[in-house]
């Protein structure tokens, strides 16, 4: 059976995805409960009788890149209900983030060979409406919670779907922190006395694990616009050494304060030089970069760094890098891939 395509315009079950407010440390007190933050597609999942909608935290249609998880939630014994829960695509001993942008691809022959290749996961952690209560919504999370529970243990048995786990113990809460990567990312806190918070952060806090890593500067992008006249420098790109002495392509940071870029830039030119990156190297245009952004100048690896980031697979730095320090100290060979191994927890051994 095969669901029919959900008009672009609607949302499921008519609401936006409940946002979360960035906080440094996790809130304590029996108002919050705590679960695990995940590093995939956020989605709102809606079945209503032969139609399942799955819809992006921006409101986006996801169904026709993930056809396994709408025709599990057509196989499931209830056939009207609304789940907010992420999108995960397991690898190894964690979730590869990189196998889930693979999925967002114009053809449909690719989309059904990778969903049978690397099937997707629904990892459910609220529910807002089923054919019972469709107000389930404007209840208080203390509520919503374990008709979740209740719900996941009479319908989600199928191997795609998985209950997110969630506690009110802070310890518990703090030992996820600690443990995340390879597939979480960080911890959610929830106000247990709010009803859903549709379209806002009031209720909802992410706290992340920041790490740090010393890069070599491989090269950098000017800017778009200039700077009292002059072209200065928009973003350094950061490499990372292997054991066979090539040198990565990892990320970028583009945090530079703009009262230092004339100096940097002036700094960045004398050191312009091929190769730049030995090994992997900036890619060329794409749907997602314009042919502009995608020029860059190598320079010779002379230059180390300190940066702070927040996730990192695939070999590549997940989101953008802010500054921490410049390390003239440091020599260009020692910074390596080694020092980002780190003691992550299993996160198919948190879900049910």
């Amino acid at each position: 059976m095969r669901a029919r395509p959900a008009k672009r315009a609607r949302k499921s079950g008519s609401l936006s995805a409940m946002e979360a407010r960035s906080v440094d440390t996790i809130p304590r007190g029996k108002a919050w409960q705590y679960e695990p933050k995940w590093d995939g597609f956020r989605c709102l999942l809606c079945r209503n009788g032969k139609t399942v909608d799955l819809r992006s935290k921006s409101g986006e249609d996801l169904a026709r890149y993930f056809p396994e998880i709408v025709a599990a939630a057509l196989r499931l014994k209830a056939t009207s209900f609304t789940l907010d829960g992420e999108i995960v695509i397991p690898q190894g001993a964690g979730f590869s983030f990189d196998a889930l942008l693979q999925r967002i691809h114009p053809a449909a022959s690719r989309v059904k060979k990778l969903s049978l290749e690397t099937p997707a996961l629904y990892l459910a952690f609220d529910l807002l409406a089923t054919a019972r209560d469709r107000q389930l919504a404007g209840k208080p999370l203390s509520e919503r919670r374990p008709a979740l529970e209740a719900f996941a243990q009479a319908n989600l048995k199928a191997s795609i779907f998985r209950l997110s786990p969630a506690t009110t113990g802070y310890t518990t809460a703090q030992k996820w922190l600690a443990q995340s990567g390879g597939g979480s990312d960080g911890v959610i806190a929830k106000r247990v006395d709010l009803p859903y918070q549709a379209g806002n952060r009031d209720g909802m806090q992410k706290i992340k694990k920041f790490r740090s890593a010393d890069c070599v500067i491989g090269g950098f992008r000017y800017a778009t616009n200039k700077l009292a006249g002059r072209k200065v420098v928009g973003s350094l790109l950061l490499g990372l050494y292997d054991r066979e002495g090539l040198l990565h392509h990892v990320g970028f940071t583009s945090a530079i304060k703009a009262g230092e870029k004339p100096a940097l830039t002036e700094k960045l030119e004398a050191l312009i030089g091929e190769p730049g990156f030995t090994g992997n190297a900036p890619g060329g245009p794409s749907r997602w970069s314009t042919e502009r952004s995608a020029k860059w100048c190598p320079l010779k690896p002379k230059l180390v760094i300190e940066i702070c980031y927040d996730h990192f697979s695939g070999d590549r730095f997940r989101h953008g890098t802010s500054i921490l320090r410049w390390r003239p100290d440091k020599a260009p060979r020692q910074c390596t891939f080694e020092q980002l191994k780190q003691k992550a927890a299993d996160p198919m051994k948190l879900l049910k």
